[in-house]
């Protein structure tokens, strides 16, 4: 697991790993649906902490796992809460039913509130709950076994062997990119200490043997496929997808009870008993938001 693409391509030997690709990828479906459906911040912390002991069971390579974290949270946590703040900051008050000012502009068009600042951090945090999911499912799975899970629960093959072969071609345009890269430079073109302007140019010429050797590889794994006569069945097997297990029935138990408690949860919480507002808040008062709980 030392890649730096974070995309396993041969199965692992902890408990996670061992799993079948149907039970992945259902497991993915549960809680995705489960963070989809709250907007309560102890169920998603929960989620989260679930997820990221997963990832810690698997002892991953951290470096490319920080990295991504960082740069996701900066993009889409960061920059979309300061966007929340600037252009929406009612969002307090509409979204938890309170508002107590504590900074404001002199027209009162800018202001800040505490519930404010909750929201935007619920919404941050929700984000990275789906982030923590998402990397749960990409470190545990196989293209193979993606492929075969999702052909599981009735997705046409030719889509899962599509999906498949995505995920096993970036190393491949990697490896040329890299390849291109160190031609150039081997000509005499600077890259390492060049201007943002001129890099920006050089990787912009560079996608043309990219892109030329792309279409190659397409063409000759096309070909290969046809020889095979692919696609000329219904349906077919895969040799990643191992008979379940142990583990993949005690996994499909816990799977079955986040189902059960997704459905709980949306018809009694969200439908029967909805509260005022979407956003629990510690320090509002129940009757204010109609949070019970």
């Amino acid at each position: 697991m030392n890649n730096r693409f974070l995309i396993n391509y041969t199965p692992g030997s902890t408990f996670l790993h061992k799993l079948n690709g149907t039970t992945k990828v259902i497991g993915f479906i549960a809680i995705t649906i489960a963070i989809i459906a709250t907007f309560d911040f102890r169920i998603m912390l929960a989620i989260f902490l679930l997820c990221m002991a997963g990832v810690a069971s698997m002892r991953p390579n951290w470096k490319p796992i920080a990295f991504m974290f960082g740069f996701l949270i900066v993009m889409n946590g960061i920059i979309g809460s300061l966007m929340v703040i600037v252009i929406s900051p009612e969002s307090g008050l509409t979204k938890t039913g309170m508002e107590t000012v504590f900074w404001s502009t002199a027209n009162g068009r800018f202001y800040l509130s505490w519930e404010l600042l909750w929201y935007t951090w619920a919404m941050f945090f929700k984000r990275v709950a789906s982030l923590s999911s998402a990397m749960l499912f990409v470190l545990s799975i196989t293209p193979s076994e993606l492929a075969a899970g999702l052909n599981s629960i009735k997705m046409p093959y030719k889509v899962c062997t599509i999906v498949s072969l995505a995920f096993r071609t970036i190393p491949d345009i990697a490896r040329d990119f890299t390849d291109i890269k160190n031609s150039m430079m081997m000509r005499g073109v600077e890259l390492e200490k060049a201007s943002l302007s001129k890099k920006l140019k050089q990787y912009i010429i560079m996608l043309v043997p990219l892109l030329m050797s792309s279409f190659a590889k397409v063409e000759n794994i096309s070909n290969s496929m046809d020889l095979r006569s692919y696609g000329k069945c219904k349906g077919r097997t895969w040799y990643s997808e191992h008979p379940a297990t142990k583990g993949d029935y005690i996994a499909r138990g816990g799977i079955v009870l986040i189902f059960l408690w997704c459905a709980f949860y949306i018809i009694f919480f969200r439908n029967m008993h909805a509260p005022l507002v979407d956003f629990w808040c510690p320090w509002v008062p129940q009757e204010i938001s109609g949070y019970w709980f």
